[in-house]
């Protein structure tokens, strides 16, 4: 009875790896419910807003180019690489405070928090139009980022340059999902007014396009949560796959000594 179960111990442990490693394609494909040459519409609407400790690079210009310098920070240099000899200009910011204001040449305190680009973009061109002929107000938010962290390839914190990106472009920046990240409960961490709210999504089914989240916002955070059977091997001991291999070894040995 010994030997015949022994006989068969390899075949178990076949069969137990090719069950650990196996994964349901409805857990892995995304968009699963997409159809071919499908239309959706996307009911959210994309609207950035302004709030506490945002860095702003504002830039003021006109038609006439005369009195606009109080208006505009002076771009400073700076060494990118510590003793090199090249420097790089470098615009200076205003760092959006706790009240929601930051302190503009001339006008004093501007309340920008809450506002949209195109609102405070706005606010500024009417406040500066008594001083400036038709003045034209450049804004960026140069500290747009987001992070994303748990089961992707490349975890981290990624500064985006153009102010917009949807939570699939966030993911494609993090080398995408690992095969053992669960696709449908990624959590999506962001903070509104002093509060955090938390958010789950489904990369599997379409619709995450309707999420309130699908387009990410400043400071948003991403957490891929791991699937239990990678929860369970964390549990495990590294060197168990070695002693799996001798064992299944000392076992084959034991067979063909005991023929």
């Amino acid at each position: 009875m010994i030997i015949k179960t022994l006989k068969n111990f390899p075949f178990f442990v076949l069969i137990i790896s090719l069950l650990v490693s196996c994964a349901s394609r409805k857990d892995v494909v995304y968009f699963k419910d997409i159809k071919d040459a499908q239309q959706k519409e996307i009911k959210i609407e994309y609207n950035t807003t302004f709030q506490a400790d945002d860095l702003l690079a504002i830039t003021v210009s006109s038609s006439d180019m005369q009195g606009l310098e109080p208006f505009n920070l002076p771009a400073v240099s700076f060494n990118a690489i510590p003793g090199s000899a090249v420097g790089q200009q470098k615009q200076l910011t205003y760092l959006l405070r706790k009240d929601g204001t930051i302190d503009f040449p001339v006008l004093g305190k501007v309340s920008l928090a809450g506002l949209s680009l195109i609102e405070a973009t706005e606010l500024l061109k009417t406040k500066l139009s008594s001083y400036i002929k038709t003045p034209i107000v450049h804004i960026e938010l140069v500290n747009f980022k987001v992070t994303v962290l748990g089961e992707v390839n490349n975890p981290g914190t990624y500064t985006i340059p153009n102010e917009r990106i949807s939570i699939i472009e966030a993911l494609g920046l993090a080398g995408d999902l690992t095969i053992t990240g669960v696709r449908n409960d990624i959590l999506v961490i962001r903070e509104q007014e002093g509060v955090y709210k938390y958010y789950r999504v489904d990369i599997t089914s379409d619709q995450i396009f309707n999420s309130p989240v699908f387009y990410l916002k400043q400071n948003d955070a991403i957490y891929v949560t791991p699937n239990k059977a990678q929860i369970k091997s964390s549990s495990y001991n590294k060197n168990t796959p070695i002693w799996i291999s001798v064992a299944s070894v000392l076992v084959s040995l034991g067979i063909l000594l005991t023929r």
